[in-house]
């Protein structure tokens, strides 16, 4: 009984396992990519669909080398050759945009690349208002970093 009883938690923790870990297909990658984009650069059904074309590949090859790190078989040649297609890909899009959304695409590439949150809460400071600092003893305790 204890041996039944060990089994079946062994194989519901390799189940809850298995979907904690769940990678997104290239599809669900694609479609992120491209919902984000719509929603900042207003694509028109043509450019979104050629845009989702090249997120979509893009997203590929992506998976394709995460799969490699994964087993053990990656290799600096295979980062290298992915960033090359990243961008060729991201020349691509560029050619579909308009102007005006080119500025914001490039926004857009810019705050990937440095990590930033689009969808983070900026606290914006009113015109004169300065920011609240704590000095003394209590500035130490919270951890601030305010000079």
């Amino acid at each position: 009984m204890k041996k039944l009883m060990v089994m079946l938690v062994l194989v519901l923790g390799v189940a809850f396992a298995g979907k904690a870990q769940k990678v997104p297909t290239a599809e669900e990658l694609a479609k992120k990519n491209i919902e984000e984009l719509d929603k900042r650069l207003k694509l028109s059904p043509t450019q979104r669909s050629v845009v989702y074309n090249y997120a979509y590949e893009l997203a590929k090859e992506q998976l394709a080398l995460y799969k490699k790190q994964q087993a053990g078989t990656y290799k600096d040649e295979d980062e290298t050759k992915f960033y090359k297609v990243q961008n060729e890909l991201n020349k691509n899009i560029k050619a579909v945009l308009k102007p005006e959304q080119l500025t914001e695409y490039n926004l857009i590439v810019e705050e990937r690349l440095s990590g930033i949150d689009p969808n983070a809460k900026k606290k914006k400071k009113k015109k004169g208002e300065e920011e609240d600092k704590v000095v003394g003893i209590e500035g130490l305790k919270s951890g601030s970093n305010n000079p």
